[in-house]
C-alpha cells in the first residue's frame, strides 16, 4: 500500500522530512478496522510529533490521525461497523497513523461519518470534536444541551480547529461566547462559527471584555499558550470558574492565588488517553464521533474543512505542515485521494 512516512525527524522544509513509501498492507484482527482512507486532516500534534529530533526510526514510520474512509475488512471481535461502512475518526497516537491507504484503528474510537458530508470535510473534524467535546462537556463540567444557559465563556483561539468546534458546541449548550482572534479573516471566521463576540488575543484582554459588559467570565478555553495567559486569566475568571488547557506549558505554572483563592476548576484535556491508556470507556470517543456527525447531519453544526490542499503524498503532506507551523491556519486543511 501507499503511505507517507519518516525515517528522521527534520525540519518541514527538508525534502526527506515526510517521504513516500510502500509498505505491506495490514491485516485487521480482534477490534480493528481495516479502513481504507480516502481523506486526512493535519493538527499540530502531526508537527510536534514530526519536529527535529535526533531520534532514528529503524522502519518507516507513518504518522497522521484524522481520517475519513470505508472499512475494508473487520476484525474477529467487531460489532459496531460492517464492510462497506463509511466511518471517521482520530486515531491513537501509540499505533501507525492514517497517512497510507489502508489503516488499522479501533472500532471503540470510531464513528459512523456524517451523511451530509464528503470525506475531505468528514476528515477535518474527528481529532478537534473530540477535543473541544471532552474538554468542555467531560473534563469540565457542563451539560452539552443546557450547560451554558446564564453563563459566559471566553475561547483564545477561535479560528483554530479546536476552537472552530469549540464556539458551536459551546453555543449550542447556551453558553454566551467571547472568542479570541487578530486578523480580518480569523475574525470573520469566528464570527461565521457562531461567536458572539470577538476580541484580538494580542491586546490586553480585561479592557475588551470590559467595554462588552463582562467583569469576568465564568469559563475559559486556552486552546492557544498556556503560560503566556495564565496569568490573565487567573484574573478574568469569576469565584468558582473553570479554566479548559490542552498545551502544555513550557514550565510549572504557578497555581496559587488568584487560582486558589477563588477555587477555580483547573481540566486538562488530552485527546489520545483513552486509546492510548486503554481506558474502560473508549468508547466515549466513538459515542461522540457519532454525536457529532448527528448534529452535523441534522445542520445544527457545520464543518470546519477550509482548504484541500491535494492528493495525499509526502510533497502535499510537507507543504500542509509548513502552512500549520506557520500558526496563520483558520480551520482545518485537509488532503483527499491518492
Amino acid at each position: 500500500m501507499k503511505a507517507v512516512a519518516l525515517t528522521h525527524y527534520l525540519p518541514i522544509d527538508d525534502p526527506q522530512s515526510l517521504l513516500d513509501v510502500e509498505l505491506p498492507a495490514p491485516v485487521a484482527t480482534g477490534h480493528d478496522l481495516l479502513v481504507r482512507v480516502e481523506a486526512i486532516s493535519v493538527n499540530p500534534v502531526d508537527t510536534k510529533v514530526r519536529s527535529p529530533k535526533p531520534q532514528v526510526e529503524a522502519q518507516p514510520r507513518v504518522l497522521g490521525y484524522d481520517a475519513a474512509g470505508t472499512v475494508e475488512a473487520v476484525g474477529e471481535h467487531v460489532t459496531r461497523f460492517k464492510v462497506g461502512d463509511r466511518v471517521y475518526y482520530a486515531g491513537d497516537i501509540t499505533r501507525p497513523g492514517s497517512n497510507s491507504e489502508l489503516h488499522l484503528v479501533d472500532e471503540r474510537i470510531v464513528g459512523a461519518a456524517p451523511a451530509s458530508l464528503s470525506a475531505a470535510q468528514a476528515a477535518a473534524l474527528p481529532l478537534t470534536a473530540i477535543t473541544a467535546w471532552e474538554l468542555l462537556f467531560q473534563r469540565m463540567p457542563f451539560d452539552s444541551e443546557t450547560g451554558g444557559q446564564g453563563k459566559s465563556l471566553l475561547i483564545l483561539a477561535g479560528a483554530g480547529g479546536v476552537g472552530s468546534i469549540a464556539i458551536q458546541i459551546a453555543k449550542r449548550a447556551g453558553f454566551t461566547v467571547i472568542a479570541t482572534a487578530s486578523r480580518e479573516e480569523s475574525i470573520d471566521w469566528s464570527k461565521q462559527m457562531g461567536a458572539d463576540h470577538v476580541i484580538d488575543h494580542r491586546q490586553p484582554l480585561a479592557p475588551q471584555l470590559k467595554a462588552l459588559g463582562f467583569e469576568h467570565v465564568d469559563a475559559a478555553l486556552n486552546l492557544a499558550d498556556t503560560d503566556r495567559y495564565w496569568d490573565a486569566l487567573g484574573e478574568l475568571l469569576a469565584p468558582q470558574g473553570h479554566v479548559g488547557l490542552i498545551v502544555e506549558p513550557s514550565g510549572a505554572l504557578k497555581i496559587g492565588d488568584p487560582y486558589k483563592a477563588k477555587c477555580i476548576g483547573i481540566h486538562w484535556e488530552m485527546m489520545f488517553a483513552r486509546p492510548r491508556f486503554r481506558t474502560p470507556d473508549m468508547i466515549e470517543q466513538g459515542r461522540i464521533l457519532d454525536r457529532v456527525a448527528q448534529l452535523i447531519d441534522a445542520g445544527e453544526l457545520k464543518g470546519t474543512h477550509s482548504a484541500t490542499i491535494g492528493a495525499i503524498n509526502a510533497a502535499n503532506l510537507r507543504e500542509t505542515h509548513r502552512r500549520l507551523e506557520s500558526g496563520s491556519t483558520i480551520g482545518k486543511l485537509v488532503l483527499a485521494g491518492w
